[in-house]
C-alpha cells in the first residue's frame, strides 16, 4: 500500500516530507511534443504534462530523484524540472546541441553531451553553471555514469568508439571501439560492463570498464537505441524493427523478441528489477514490459514524440 505522504505526493499536493522522498513515477520527454509526461508507473495513467520547449529529449534525474535535469537540443538549453512540484525552475543555454545527459550519483554534477561540438559539458547543479568541458569523439550520444561516481562513459556515435573519461581529473582515460554507431550506453549495476545500443550494425557491443576493451557482441533488432538490464537480461530497444530484444547477459544468448510498438526508444528498468518502462515515438505511449515473463502488462499515453532518452524512473 502507498503510505499517505506517497499518496499525497502522487497527487500533486505539498507536503512536509524529506526532500528524499518520491513517488513511483516515469517522467518522459516528448520531442515534438516539446512537453514532459509524469505517468504513475504503478497504475499506467499518466497525471501531468508540463510545458517544456525546445523540443525536450534526454533526461537524468539529480541523486534524490527529486529534480529532473532534461535536454533541450532545438532550443539549446539544459532545463531543470523539479517533480515533485512539477515546475521548470531553471533554464541554461548550453552548446550547439545538448542531447545524452548523465547525473553524478553523489553529488551535484550533471554531464551534457553536446552532439555538434563533440565534448562534454559539466554543469554543477548548485550554480547552474557550466564549469568544464571535456572534449571527446565525434556526435557523443548517450551518457552514463559508474556506480561509484568515478568515471563517465559517452557514447560517441559517428566515431564509432566509447570515450571513457576520469570525473577526478576530467579527463578522457580510454577510447573502446564499439559497432557502428552507438547511441545509448548503459552501464551494469556492478559497474564492471557497459552495453552500447549500436544503431548501424543491429547489435549491442559489450565493454569490460576495467579491461577497457569489447568482450562480447550481441545481434538485435533493427537500428536498437538503447539497453536496460534487469535480471541477468539485457533488453534493448529496436526501432525499426518495432521490438524489444532480450539476451541473457552471462552467454549473449538471445531469449526472446518481444513485439512492442512503432519505435521503441528510451527504456530503463525499475529499482526493484520487477518491470521495463519502454517508451514509443510512433505510438505516443510508454510500455510496462515484466521482466520474468516478459510480458506487456501496462501502457499509457504520453506526448508527442515521446524519447525518455536517459534516466526517466523516479
Amino acid at each position: 500500500m502507498f503510505s499517505i505522504s506517497r499518496l499525497m505526493c502522487c497527487l500533486g499536493l505539498a507536503l512536509s516530507a524529506p526532500a528524499s522522498a518520491f513517488c513511483a513515477e516515469a517522467l518522459i520527454t516528448n520531442q515534438p511534443g516539446d512537453s514532459l509526461t509524469v505517468v504513475d508507473s504503478a497504475t499506467m495513467q499518466p497525471l501531468a504534462e508540463i510545458k517544456i520547449g525546445g523540443k525536450p529529449a534526454g533526461i537524468a534525474l539529480s541523486p534524490d530523484r527529486a529534480m529532473a535535469y532534461i535536454t533541450a537540443p532545438d532550443g539549446k538549453e539544459l532545463i531543470e524540472v523539479d517533480a515533485t512540484q512539477r515546475l521548470v525552475t531553471r533554464r541554461l543555454k548550453l552548446g550547439s546541441g545538448p542531447l545524452g545527459i548523465a547525473a553524478h550519483p553523489t553529488r551535484p554534477e550533471i554531464y551534457v553531451a553536446d552532439w555538434y561540438a563533440h565534448k562534454i559539458a559539466v554543469v554543477d547543479a548548485k550554480t547552474f553553471a557550466a564549469v568544464a568541458e571535456i572534449a571527446v569523439g565525434r556526435s557523443p550520444s548517450g551518457l552514463a555514469v559508474t556506480p561509484d561516481g568515478r568515471l563517465l562513459l559517452s557514447a560517441d556515435r559517428d566515431s564509432n568508439q566509447v570515450s571513457i573519461i576520469d570525473l577526478a581529473t576530467r579527463t578522457v582515460a580510454a577510447v573502446v571501439p564499439t559497432g557502428a554507431r552507438p547511441f545509448g550506453v548503459t552501464i551494469s549495476a556492478d559497474g564492471t560492463r557497459a552495453y552500447t545500443a549500436n544503431v548501424a550494425s543491429d547489435d549491442i557491443t559489450v565493454i569490460d570498464i576495467a579491461g577497457r576493451q569489447p568482450v562480447g557482441r550481441v545481434a538485435v533488432g533493427h537500428r536498437p537505441y538503447a539497453v536496460a538490464l534487469a535480471k541477468g537480461r539485457g533488453f534493448a530497444t529496436d526501432q525499426y524493427s518495432g521490438t524489444v530484444s532480450v539476451f541473457a547477459t552471462a552467454t549473449l544468448e538471445p531469449v526472446k523478441t518481444i513485439e512492442a510498438c512503432d519505435h521503441p526508444e528510451g527504456i530503463e528498468a525499475d529499482a526493484q528489477m520487477a518491470f521495463v518502462y519502454v517508451a514509443c515515438w510512433g505510438d505516443n505511449v510508454l510500455l510496462r514490459i515484466d521482466t520474468e515473463t516478459l510480458a506487456v502488462t501496462g501502457k499509457a499515453a504520453v506526448g508527442d514524440g515521446p524519447r525518455a532518452f536517459g534516466r526517466f524512473l523516479r
